[in-house]
């Protein structure tokens, strides 16, 4: 049972946040909505326990004061069970690489992380490979040993995020780290600093942290998590083998390998079906972290969960963990570059999940699609074309059996749903009015039931509209 439920809001904090300034071609042409109401305020006593974080300004961005490099360490005297998914992109940076081959070298067990923004360390050759490493073996040295039994094959993670093809001031970089070590903490304030340290073109710090059971009499489990992006996403990560980064921590205790065989499941349903603006990063990074603290921290039975030998307490890990997800991975897309708007593209009734899937993908990244959004105009036809031209074998879809909708969000006054097309045959009558009305809140659902009637599967992929303002951002991001 869920004691914080995902979403709840426990209050609302004042903190500052990062504005854009827009430029649009027309004074009547949407803005993108104040994202505040996404900051959360949580208390202390939601992080996970044995967890401690820090943030600091180490010169990687050159204003002032602004926080670009954190870092997240486990205080038991044993490393903890890590995850990970990173991109697909051939271009992997060099922190994808140094990240994946220590996680190989701890099979599966690592110290903690090291993050930095402001330069990606993508494209940087020799030098950004040994970068990667300085900051990695930089934070594990400075953590030390706990105890005679802890495993010195056990480093530390780095994620990096920024500009690509630019190396990292990494003297600045390593002479923080110190700093940084000095002052972790627990605390939400920490926690909420360490979010602002993975920010580049975001407007607001993406925190959220939850608590629930494994099983009735199990010990309550702590999860928070982290996320960062805004631009340059369409994941597409897989296990080992602006840029999306993300860490998950909990206080479970889970083997690495029913750990990874979770976060690859959550992945996939999260972070791998959102899209801003179909550009998959060359850093995108999610980890999981799990120390069993809670376990550690009861008196009930403080095994490893794995996949096969616990399956009900690693089934409720696994979907928890998929929802906690989903709610990080909605966070970015909601804060997408110049996006007005926050779209839910829900595909059911498909001959299997993975052709609905590829459906609300094809919709999801159509730049028609995406613009007609924008401009508020209910042209089912682009979705219907997005559809049509999504790469499935022929016969696939049966075009007379589709139909499409638009869901309104809960806060409407009416929220049956707008018809658009029944079964391949477009509404007598559609309603413009109220489509207009529909396609000028910021919440938006739309629904294409490609008609299976038995047996058939559905698929969700969270995107935005494309704004004049999307163009403005991303065609000075480097000046």
């Amino acid at each position: 049972m869920a004691l914080l439920p995902a979403g709840r809001v426990l209050a609302r904090t004042a903190i500052p946040t990062l504005t854009r300034t827009y430029a649009s071609s027309s004074s009547s042409a949407p803005t993108p909505p104040n994202k505040d109401h996404h900051i959360h305020s949580l208390p202390d006593s939601v992080f996970p326990r044995g967890f401690q974080v820090s943030a600091t300004h180490s010169g990687v961005k050159k204003k002032p004061g602004v926080l670009d490099l954190g870092v997240l360490v486990s205080t038991s005297d044993k490393p903890c069970a890590a995850a990970a998914c990173f991109t697909r992109n051939v271009f992997k940076a060099a922190p994808v690489v140094v990240s994946t081959q220590v996680l190989k070298e701890g099979q599966g067990r690592v110290r903690g992380f090291v993050v930095n923004s402001g330069c990606a360390n993508a494209v940087t050759g020799k030098k950004g490979m040994d970068d990667a490493w300085a900051m990695s073996r930089r934070v594990t040295q400075g953590l030390g040993h706990g105890s005679a039994d802890t495993d010195k094959t056990a480093g530390t993670l780095v994620m990096s995020t920024g500009v690509i093809g630019q190396h990292l001031p990494i003297t600045k970089i390593t002479n923080a780290i110190p700093t940084l070590l000095s002052t972790l903490s627990s605390s939400s304030n920490a926690w909420m600093s360490l979010a602002r340290a993975f920010m580049t073109t975001d407007t607001f710090p993406k925190l959220r942290a939850r608590e629930f059971s494994l099983s009735a009499n199990g010990p309550t489990v702590r999860m928070a998590g982290i996320d960062k992006g805004a631009g340059m996403i369409h994941p597409n990560m897989g296990p080992p083998h602006a840029t999306l980064l993300g860490v998950i921590a909990t206080d479970a205790a889970i083997h690495p390998d029913a750990l990874q065989s979770a976060l690859t499941y959550a992945v996939d349903r999260s972070f791998n079906s959102i899209t801003v603006d179909g550009d998959m990063s060359t850093n995108d990074t999610i980890l999981c972290l799990a120390n069993g603290a809670a376990a550690a921290s009861s008196t009930g039975n403080n095994e490893e969960i794995t996949e096969h030998g616990h399956p009900e307490e690693y089934v409720v890990f696994r979907d928890e963990l998929c929802s906690f997800a989903q709610e990080l991975a909605q966070l970015v897309v909601r804060d997408g570059e110049g996006a007005t708007k926050f779209v839910t593209v829900r595909v059911i009734n498909g001959s299997s999940y993975d052709v609905s899937r590829a459906v609300a993908c094809s919709v999801a990244t159509s730049a028609l699609v995406k613009t007609a959004l924008y401009g508020q105009d209910a042209n089912w036809g682009r979705i219907l074309c997005a559809v049509g031209y999504t790469n499935l074998p022929a016969g696939t879809i049966n075009p007379s059996t589709v139909s499409v909708s638009f869901n309104p969000p809960a806060s409407a006054g009416n929220t049956i749903p707008l018809r658009l097309l029944t079964n391949g045959e477009p509404e007598p009558e559609i309603d413009e009015a109220r489509a207009s009305e529909l396609l000028k809140e910021e919440d938006l659902e739309i629904i294409i039931d490609l008609g299976v009637k038995e047996g058939g599967q559905e698929a969700t992929y969270w995107t935005c509209d494309f704004s004049h303002e999307y163009v403005t951002i991303n065609g000075d991001y480097r000046t």
